[in-house]
């Protein structure tokens, strides 16, 4: 009799998620079961699978989490998964802590959870730790930032949020090719090992939704392993990094994505980065095991 597990997909501004607790059920071969299960057609659909368990000893973390690409390849961290496992958690009875820390391949990272009515979480605002600009096994630096894709040259900057981003300003975002350039970008000879490509663009005052006098900047991604994805919360963090670094706008930023806008501070205290946005269940079912 094949073995079937319970399953909950979620979303964080559209950056969608297979969720098993395996605390209850084991996944002997997560990959597999990431690159079957996340297949639109044949499958339930996702950007990837994420696994929620108890963390190491020694970490001194709450919970621990584990994520897969949709191709199958192992992340270090995302952000909107990490938002949706907080309220996973929190609403599910696994604990009534409103500051929850989960460990990560990049580190433990703290969670603080919004709780509004019906004792819901609103949102959730992850502290993502300091960003990094030197990275060498992520960025080979003698390349340089300016890179091509078929004929055309990007000019980014690198910033690792524990995972690799490549972030590019442009003038038209609305009709570059992400596709064509990200496929090609995100394996170019830079990356070690490959890497998050997110194409930016300031949006002019007024332009979109009220950003309430905070500056915003419209982001696409191309997500290593995953392809277009509809938000990715590293990614909104490297933007809003890289857009401080090179003068474009302050410490403080909405980033607006396909799927939503996150919220975004590089604190001057910590030098750390504020990831604060929203949390959906989807719906929930059962699936045999790969």
């Amino acid at each position: 009799m094949t073995k079937t597990v319970q399953f909950t997909k979620m979303q964080g501004a559209g950056n969608d998620y297979i969720y098993v607790n395996t605390i209850l059920y084991t996944i002997p071969d997560p990959s597999a079961a990431s690159i079957k299960w996340s297949s639109p057609h044949t499958g339930i659909g996702s950007d990837g699978l994420v696994l929620i368990g108890k963390p190491s000893l020694t970490s001194g973390a709450d919970f621990s989490m584990r994520i897969f690409n949709a191709d199958g390849s192992e992340a270090m961290m995302c952000g909107n998964a990490s938002r949706c496992i907080g309220k996973y958690l929190y609403e599910k009875g696994m604990t009534d802590k409103k500051e929850i820390r989960l460990e990560t391949k990049s580190g433990v990272k703290i969670l603080k959870l919004h709780i509004g009515a019906e004792d819901k979480v609103e949102s959730v605002t992850v502290d993502m730790l300091e960003p990094r600009m030197n990275c060498s096994e992520q960025y080979n630096e003698k390349v340089g930032n300016v890179l091509k894709a078929e004929s055309v040259s990007f000019r980014g900057t690198f910033i690792s949020m524990g995972n690799p981003h490549f972030v590019i300003f442009v003038d038209d975002i609305k009709n570059l090719d992400i596709s064509k350039y990200g496929s090609i970008l995100e394996r170019d000879e830079a990356f070690p090992q490959r890497c998050n490509i997110e194409f930016a663009q300031l949006m002019e005052p007024g332009e979109g939704e009220k950003g309430n006098g905070t500056p915003r900047i419209r982001t696409r991604v191309w997500e290593r392993g995953s392809g277009i994805t509809m938000a990715c919360g590293t990614g909104a963090c490297a933007t809003a990094v890289a857009a401080a670094l090179t003068k474009r706008s302050g410490r403080e930023n909405n980033i607006v994505m396909d799927g939503g806008t996150l919220h975004i501070e590089w604190s001057e205290k910590d030098n750390h980065v504020y990831m604060t946005g929203p949390a959906t269940f989807v719906f929930e079912g059962t699936i045999p095991l790969p």
